[in-house]
This record gives structure tokens, C-alpha cells and sequence, in this order.
């Protein structure tokens, strides 16, 4: 977006408070129910204007974010068989259209993305949703107000993954589905996407209100809202695409914009001197590099992954590069976290175990090993991944790595994620460094580790296949019992730590800026945030 038309930004007309965001997004996440551009979408065209049957807790700044009632108020996993769970569905609750949620509601949303013969079926939707939840295999009603789903295995993940399921109005896709045209059903339905993405209805917090693709998106509350806690305290939220660092910064310090998401770390000083306010909390998120494992890749011996985890010095790009706006990584989870385990491979700087390591595995100062990164210059949860990624090219140098970065678009990098290391959108590439949010079992572990995760079913990019990994998720997931099941997570962390499955860098702290106009922001420890709290002084 160029500061001309930034310029053009409505200011606030009478009494109406509007809060203006500058997004790290290259263009406006989809809008029409299942989001793409990872969390950033799901933050901000996700869970404003849809509710999923469960939904995060963002209340707290200090405790952890945890599962709670969404449009299901309760649910159970059957005693006799359990892969059938029964939720319950809240009452009185209407999409943004005024027609009412209930268990077709709730089928129909499922059947979006399960079953291919559904007319409202969208493959365009099913990549950045089955992969989120991939043992659901159906949906049944019950009653008008009771959902009986159905999965491929026993899973007690199934409530957690939910959250990433948000319910779309199925009244407003047949009323616009009878309206359009198309050569087949297929692109009928295609158009009725189209169309339903332009003028949304869901259940949420904010309704879409005015919508121009790579420029802006404006929401309004829902002054109907089911949870009257939650009616937002702004008439109205304009979100902006925003990549670059500096530009967003720019616009926040002219006074275009009230709020940044990831100002540019330099600006730091100008920003609080100015009366600017930071928020920042460290988040269930790792930044890494997440390694190739196929046939002939350099990551496939032990000591090249332990020795790139011990040769980056995650203090010193800390309090250098990012301006103390991050936690290093040692792991997926931090000690103190429930599913740390008791890890042996102890991840720190030590160059010279590093340079031990590399020359035990043929390398050394006149042999390089040559390793291709893929990545972004920007998006949701990358921090500042170009700058990030040269100072590890920089880091890695001086442990016989050749680092050559693939740079790439932020939303074509997290599609490629899904398509795997040995697809040719990859380029070669033997690491892709896509951010990943560590708030539940599936998410954190268990997608990249278990082989069956493995492209095209979900984010197991590199490939890896170890029969250990694969032992204990079957243990975590088929296990009912909370503390059983954060033993068998822990060991399964800690055997990825211990066999260097990533490249841990950085857990993100989340860095927001805004005007001091601001108030209500409440930064919980997730990569979501409640906008319905937050108000803006005239």
C-alpha cells in the first residue's frame, strides 16, 4: 500500500470509533469462512467474523490460552466407542444474515470441506482446514441443537483441532448459490464462493462490511452478538495489507494507522519516545527451519542438525537484530511446559562442538556444505524472516555451511508448505522456514513428526519417517486421560528435540505498536487477540 493512498484512510466521522490495522499481509486474508495466510488470517478474518463449536481463551495476558464453550457449549467423546463425540450447541445464536446456527449449520460447514459431492464442497478451502483436523471424517444431527461427529481414529485432540473450523452461513450460500451461474455445478459453486467471500455472514463478533481484495477490509460490530460480553467497543475495524516493516511503521508514526502488528525492531526507541505503546508476550510459536528429509538430503545425518542448532547464537540475534523481541528457542516447548520431557540434546551456542560436529561429518573450511532455505520477506508470524535468515546464513558460514536463501511471497511460501520437499514448487530447496503455532498437540508436534502427516495430508514438508515418532502419537492421541496424554507429548517432544528434527531459532513474542488512543488491549499468550475489548479515544 503506498502513503498516497494510506492518505485516503477515513478519519472518524462524528462519534463513530474506528480502529485502523496495519497487517503484516500482503493482501486481505479470505474472508469467506476458511481463511488462508496462516494464523494472521485466522486472527483477523477468522475469528472476528466466524465462531468456531470451540474457540481460544484470549482473556488473560498472564496465563496460558486454553480451550473453551464456542457455539458448542458442551461436548464428550462416546465411553464405548471412541471415536464418536457428542456436542452440544448453544441456543439462540444467529449468523450475520439473521438466519439461525444449528446442527445443519454445523454438518453443512464440515461437508464444506469433507465431502466432495456436497454442492457447497470447496477444495480451495480443504488445504488450510482438513490439514488442521485430520481424522475428522464426518458430521451427523443429532437433534436441532446436538452434533454427532465422527473421526477416522480415537482422537483426543478433536476439541482442540475445532477451533479451526468456523461456521459460515449456509441460508446466505444458498440464497447466493440460486443466483449464480456457472458451465457445471462445480464452477456454480465456485462463483457462489466468490460471492459469499464479498459479502460474508457469520456468526461472529464483526461483520463485513465494505471489501476492496489487496487494499482493505472494513468490519462492524455485531451489536447481536451471542456473548453480549464480547460486542466489540469500536463501531468499526479497517484492516490494511501492510508487508513491509518500515512502511507500517511509517504509517503508525504519520497517525494513518492506529495499530502495527511487528513494527520494524530499529524503530523501537523512535516508538516508545514518541508515546507509541508496545505490547508484546511470548507466544506458543517457533520460528525454525524445518529440515528435508528425503532421499540425498544433507539434514539426513544427526550431526549436520546438531551442529546448525548449536552454531546460532539466539542471544546475541536477541538483543542485536531484534531489539530483544524474542524468546531462543531450545525446543518446540520451553522448560516449565507440561510437554517438555526430559531432553538430552541440550540446544545452545557452542561454534566449537558445531565445527566438531560438521568436520566428524566431512566438512570444514575448504568444503562447505551447501544447503537452500526457503522463506519470505514477510507474514504472519515470520518476525522479520529475511533479515533473521541472514543473520543465520552469517551464523551458519562460520560452521562450513553454504546458505543460499529462496525468497519467496509470504501466502505462496505457507501453500508450497503443504505441497512438501519434493514438490517442484519447492526449487530445490532442503529447509523451509515457515512459523508454526505450538497451542496444541496436533499443531505443535504431531503434523510435522508422524509420517502418515506427510504431503498432501498435512505439514510434514520434510518427509520425516521415524517409527518411534509414530509410536508415541498414536499413544498421545489415543489417550482420554489429561495427564497421561501430556506424558506421552512430553517423550514425544523430547525425542524430536533430541534427534534435532528442526532448526529451533525463536519463539515470537508477538510485537504490536499502536497509538496510545488505544485502549483495552489485553495480549494474551497466543497468536490470537480479542479485538472486541479495545476502544480508541476520539
Amino acid at each position: 500500500m503506498t502513503t498516497a493512498s494510506l492518505v485516503m484512510l477515513p478519519g472518524r466521522a462524528g462519534a463513530e470509533s474506528v480502529l485502523r490495522i496495519g497487517m503484516t499481509a500482503a493482501d486481505i486474508p479470505r474472508t469467506l469462512g476458511q481463511p488462508d495466510q496462516g494464523f494472521e488470517g485466522n486472527r483477523f478474518t477468522g475469528v472476528t467474523m466466524y465462531d468456531s463449536l470451540t474457540m481460544w481463551d484470549l482473556s488473560s495476558a498472564d496465563k496460558p490460552s486454553v480451550v473453551i464453550p464456542g457455539l458448542a457449549t458442551e461436548w464428550k467423546v462416546d465411553d464405548a466407542d471412541k471415536t464418536k463425540w457428542t456436542f452440544k450447541l448453544r441456543p439462540g445464536v444467529t449468523f450475520h444474515d439473521g438466519s439461525p446456527f444449528n446442527a445443519d449449520a454445523v454438518v453443512w460447514n464440515v461437508e464444506k470441506v469433507l465431502k466432495q459431492d456436497a454442492p457447497q464442497f470447496d477444495p480451495s478451502q480443504v488445504g488450510v482446514t482438513a490439514s488442521r483436523m485430520p481424522t475428522l471424517a464426518s458430521a451427523r444431527k443429532i437433534d436441532d441443537m446436538t452434533v454427532e461427529l465422527t473421526t477416522k481414529e480415537p482422537d483426543s485432540f478433536l476439541p482442540i483441532n475445532l477451533t479451526n473450523l468456523f461456521m459460515a452461513s449456509p441460508t446466505k450460500w444458498q440464497k447466493l448459490y440460486e443466483a449464480a451461474t456457472g458451465a457445471d455445478d462445480k464452477a456454480k459453486s465456485q462463483a457462489t464462493w466468490t460471492a459469499f467471500a464479498k459479502d460474508a455472514s457469520g456468526t461472529g463478533p464483526w461483520k463485513m462490511t465494505k471489501f476492496t481484495p489487496r487494499e482493505r477490509l472494513e468490519l462492524s460490530k455485531n451489536e447481536a452478538y451471542w456473548d453480549k460480553a464480547r460486542v466489540p467497543k469500536s463501531d468499526k475495524m479497517i484492516l490494511l495489507p501492510m508487508p513491509e516493516a518500515n512502511a507500517r511503521t511509517a504509517a503508525l508514526l504519520s497517525g494513518q494507522v492506529d495499530w502495527v502488528e511487528a513494527p520494524a525492531p530499529d524503530a523501537l526507541p523512535e516508538i516508545k519516545q514518541r508515546g507509541f505503546k508496545l505490547y508484546a508476550n511470548e507466544q506458543p510459536h517457533v520460528w525454525p527451519w524445518q529440515f528435508s528429509r528425503v532421499e540425498g538430503s544433507p539434514w539426513n545425518d544427526i550431526r549436520v542438525r546438531k551442529a546448525a542448532n548449536l552454531c546460532v547464537d539466539r542471544e546475541g540475534l536477541k538483543d542485536g537484530l531484534l531489539a530483544g523481541l524474542m524468546v531462543p528457542a531450545t525446543g518446540t516447548f520451553e522448560k516449565g511446559h507440561p510437554w517438555r520431557g526430559n531432553v538430552t540434546f541440550e540446544i545452545k551456542y557452542d561454534k566449537a562442538a558445531a565445527q566438531k560436529l560438521m568436520q566428524e561429518a566431512g566438512y570444514g573450511p575448504t568444503k562447505k556444505l551447501e544447503v537452500k532455505i526457503q522463506t519470505s520477506a514477510s507474514g504472519s508470524g515470520q518476525m522479520q524472516p529475511l533479515p533473521m535468515n541472514e543473520y543465520l546464513q552469517q551464523a551458519l558460514a562460520e560452521c562450513y555451511f553454504d546458505v543460499k536463501l529462496d525468497v519467496i511471497e509470504w501466502n505462496t511460501l505457507f501453500t508450497n508448505w503443504r505441497r512438501g520437499a519434493k514438490d517442484p514448487s519447492a526449487n530445490g530447496a532442503n529447509a523451509t522456514n515457515v512459523t508454526y503455532a505450538a497451542m496444541d498437540p496436533f499443531f505443535a508436534l504431531v503434523r510435522f513428526l508422524q509420517s502418515s502427516m506427510a504431503p498432501p495430508v498435512s505439514n510434514n514438508w520434510g518427509y520425516i519417517n521415524n517409527p518411534k515418532f509414530d509410536e508415541l502419537v498414536k499413544k498421545a492421541r489415543q489417550t482420554f486421560d489429561p495427564a497421561e496424554r501430556d506424558k506421552a507429548l512430553a517423550e514425544l517432544h523430547a525425542a524430536s528435540v533430541d534427534d534435532a528434527a528442526f532448526l529451533y531459532v525463536a519463539h515470537d513474542v508477538g510485537p504490536r505498536a499502536m497509538s496510545p488512543k488505544v485502549k483495552g488491549v489485553v495480549q494474551p499468550k497466543s497468536w490470537f487477540i480479542d479485538f472486541s475489548p479495545i476502544s480508541v479515544e476520539p
